[in-house]
């Protein structure tokens, strides 16, 4: 048994209800996430797989991994998915102090903003910067200063555990089409210790919910 439920429970949701835990919408859309990227031959593999199912998603990628791969990210930001600050270093906030924590993010902005102008025009649409902890690790003080800064803080609703090697593949799957309903926003990770689970998983789950009808869509 996990020790965190693969669905977040509803009295999390209230404790940090100005963070974005799910969708509310009426029709039958799926937000899928993908966090650590962007990682050579995963994030590839994944975006092949996003676009055999006409499916679309959004990245919360670290600031050091778009410096390593630019490449890889221009390919995200070009196939029409979105893209949010996971910090430059993938810092644990109960571990960090407030400003180094703050200066990291704040890094990684830069790193998102500089490529993003590299590779498209001014003239594309901006929405609100989004931003993802690590671990889900968050304290109502950087939440609060986060909002402020008009930061959309997205969490989850559903918790894959791809990157848990105790986790089977078809665990991840079950974790996550018995949770994921209309609106919810699931955690998967392009990173090379979630490969095995994901590479079982995505397609499954992908296949599952168009039969469904489903649509994937970006956070808005």
């Amino acid at each position: 048994m996990k020790l965190v439920s693969p669905k977040t429970p509803a009295f999390v949701k209230k404790i940090f209800k100005k963070l974005t835990w799910d969708i509310d919408t009426k029709s039958k859309s799926i937000f899928l996430t993908f966090d650590d990227g962007p990682t050579p031959e995963i994030t590839e593999w994944v975006l092949e797989t996003l676009n055999d199912f006409n499916a679309k998603a959004t990245f919360f990628c670290i600031g050091k991994n778009i410096k390593k791969h630019p490449k890889l990210f221009q390919s995200i930001l070009s196939q029409g998915h979105r893209v949010g600050n996971h910090t430059n270093q993938h810092l644990n906030l109960w571990k960090s102090k407030f400003e180094a924590y703050l200066a990291d993010i704040q890094k990684a902005e830069a790193t998102i903003r500089f490529y993003k102008n590299k590779y498209f025009s001014e003239n594309k649409v901006k929405h609100q910067a989004l931003f993802r902890p690590p671990y889900g690790k968050i304290n109502p003080k950087m939440a609060k200063h986060l909002l402020n800064l008009n930061y959309n803080v997205v969490m989850w609703d559903v918790l894959s555990y791809d990157w848990d090697k105790k986790t089977t593949p078809k665990q991840c799957y079950q974790y996550v089409k018995k949770h994921s309903t209309k609106g919810s926003i699931i955690v998967f990770h392009d990173s090379k210790k979630a490969e095995k689970n994901l590479k079982y998983t995505l397609p499954k789950l992908l296949n599952h919910y168009s039969r469904k009808k489903y649509q994937f869509l970006t956070i808005p």
